[in-house]
């Protein structure tokens, strides 16, 4: 019999409370099994910089981290479940999860935090890293040979 699914996990895989299903599911992450295909990016190249743009609806301000450490930035993503909702009654199935997701990014040794630009709007979080530039080698001299 074929059921109904929801980003490849079963639409009733926990919709009479089994109570053993629900104890082997209860470490997922975030956005289930799914979490790392969740977390898309475009990368766009200008003639001065690079322009990253994330996927992360649902996402607050406070709840995404930039991080730069040995030339990789990483974006962490966390959300935690409202108390408040959990309150509205006995829950027969929950596809919102709390946790954490991440992606690292090699943007080069040269760059700072200081040149990194970020800004968040409907869920898309949008970086601007500046191209680092290339060290010039310098010019081949000849040397007169005396004699």
């Amino acid at each position: 019999m074929l059921m109904p699914s929801i980003f490849g996990e079963n639409l009733f895989d926990e919709f009479f409370g089994d109570w053993d299903r629900q104890m082997r599911h209860m470490d997922r992450k975030l956005y289930g099994r799914n979490a790392a295909r969740e977390m898309k990016t475009d990368v766009h190249e200008h003639e001065d910089h690079y322009e990253l743009d994330v996927d992360l609806p649902g996402f607050k301000k406070d709840e995404i981290t930039l991080e730069l450490q040995n030339g990789y930035l990483t974006v962490t993503a966390a959300k935690g479940l409202d108390q408040e909702e959990t309150k509205k009654g006995k829950v027969i199935r929950q596809e919102r999860y709390a946790g954490s997701m991440q992606r690292s990014f090699y943007v080069g040794e040269g760059i700072t935090e200081a040149d990194i630009g970020a800004k968040l709007e409907h869920g898309v979080l949008s970086v601007n890293i500046p191209k680092a530039e290339a060290k010039k080698l310098p010019e081949k001299k000849v040397i007169m040979i005396e004699g």
